[in-house]
């Protein structure tokens, strides 16, 4: 038979996977192309030849998604692959309608020939959207397993925006380690808050030899924790898996992609936010669960946050900046930035959209519903110096930062300034504690 030409749909993380696990050695097939979409300037590049194997020595290029639909006439196609995450229903089948009018098959790749099976443990936290609070999750998980005296090694869903070969399997260990490997803002979101609670965390681009490199650290691993990213599932096979749902956004764990499969495949659900959310919506997410997934355990939890400068909020006209990808692709309308101003009686949150320059200004226009907060975007160097700049035009007293970073170590920021900080903490029971009990008995036997 001759091989089959595929395009795989994604945004420099699920597609390369997919290609590494199923593609990258199976002669039965031909990559002819990555698309790329979500995450600015990851197009017009290459998955290199030294990634690829040995079936591509030239690499393959990347392209715009905006080019699929002539890629597949150009290139005779014969299946397009969607390989991205937390994206509706109705723009996956879209998306898919358009691909089947163009001649090309359209599909989905499921866990089985995807997830790879570790020689560790494996706890995987994931969410049905991004910006449920997966990462605080992650983290109390973690607390409890090191508290128990177990060595947890993290893993995180991948976010290669830059050299991918210099990226293939990168290791965090210090702060510096940041710095050394080139972070952006959204990957020292995700790296740092686990390195200052004493956690190893892997990332990068081949996620079997990440897996590999990790279950061997040299400080030692009991645990692997993968730390998953937007709403995608598992790139390894969990012992465990825990997802967390949001009920500020009640339907949404039905209605996203990949996000309903996470959901589905939990043993645990969090049902995140409460303390901020109506009664009624806690409701429906709840009864959605029963649903889908009536065997999963359900914790309640809520997210708690702190305010290190409350003075600086209270009857100020403040500036709210909330984490990019919760307000981009994961739709949030309120963070923890606004419960703050809320909470500790802000005067005015005052809108940016007037202030925003370059790349900032680029993203409210592909992401018109993001309203008055700022997302704290900085997938590179330009789009960092744009936010210094907007922050700096924007006219108001202070500023509250509602990243999972101090913002203000990473760029200037010349005005008054507060640090909000969120973590999960669980209601009632059962707890996480109690969802990680036979988990942690049968380490330790």
């Amino acid at each position: 038979m001759a091989q089959r030409k595929v395009i795989i749909i994604g945004a420099a993380g699920r597609d390369f996977h997919n290609f590494n696990t199923f593609f990258r050695d199976n002669s039965a097939y031909k990559v002819v192309a990555f698309t790329a979409a979500q995450i600015p300037d990851i197009a017009k590049r290459k998955y290199p030849a030294e990634l690829a194997g040995s079936l591509y020595p030239e690499g393959i290029p990347i392209y715009a998604q905006e080019d699929l639909l002539r890629l597949i006439k150009d290139l005779d196609v014969d299946e397009c692959v969607f390989a991205y995450s937390d994206v509706p229903y109705a723009t996956v089948m879209t998306l898919g309608a358009q691909v089947n009018a163009a001649g090309a098959d359209f599909s989905l790749l499921g866990h089985k020939n995807t997830m790879i099976k570790s020689t560790k443990p494996v706890i995987a936290v994931g969410a049905v959207r991004t910006g449920c609070g997966k990462s605080q999750t992650s983290r109390r998980v973690a607390e409890i397993l090191m508290a128990h005296g177990l060595k947890v090694i993290a893993i995180r869903h991948p976010m290669p925006y830059g050299d991918l070969v210099a990226q293939k399997v990168l290791r965090f260990a210090t702060i510096d380690d940041l710095k050394k490997n080139k972070c952006t803002i959204e990957e020292m979101e995700e790296f740092e808050p686990h390195i200052a609670r004493g956690n190893v965390i892997y990332a990068g681009v081949d996620y079997e030899a990440i897996l590999r490199a990790a279950e061997n650290d040299p400080q030692g691993c009991d645990v692997i924790l993968w730390d998953g990213g937007n709403n995608d599932f598992p790139f390894y096979r969990p012992d465990l898996m825990i997802t967390v749902v949001d009920p500020l956004r009640p339907g949404h764990e039905l209605s996203y992609y990949p996000g309903e499969v996470t959901l589905r495949i939990a043993d645990v659900v969090v049902i995140n936010k409460i303390d901020s959310a109506d009664f009624d919506n806690i409701l429906t997410v709840r009864k959605n669960i029963e649903r889908v997934n009536p065997k999963a355990t359900v914790v309640d939890a809520a997210s708690i946050i702190t305010v290190d400068k409350p003075e600086i909020i209270k009857g100020k006209k403040v500036l709210v900046i909330e984490d990019g990808p919760t307000l981009t692709h994961g739709e949030m309308k309120i963070g923890a930035g606004t419960v703050a101003a809320q909470r500790f009686s802000a005067a005015e949150i005052i809108d940016p959209r007037p202030y925003t320059v370059g790349k900032i200004a680029e993203t409210y226009h592909i992401y018109p519903n993001i309203g008055k907060l700022l997302p704290a975007m900085g997938y590179g160097e330009q789009q960092m110096k744009d936010l210094t700049a907007t922050i700096e035009k924007t006219e108001c007293d202070s500023v509250i930062i509602a990243t999972p970073i101090d913002l203000g170590r990473i760029i200037q920021i010349n005005k008054p300034n507060t640090r909000v900080q969120y973590s999960l903490q669980e209601i009632g029971n059962p707890n996480l504690e109690d969802a990680l009990e036979n988990f942690i008995k049968k380490i330790k036997k």
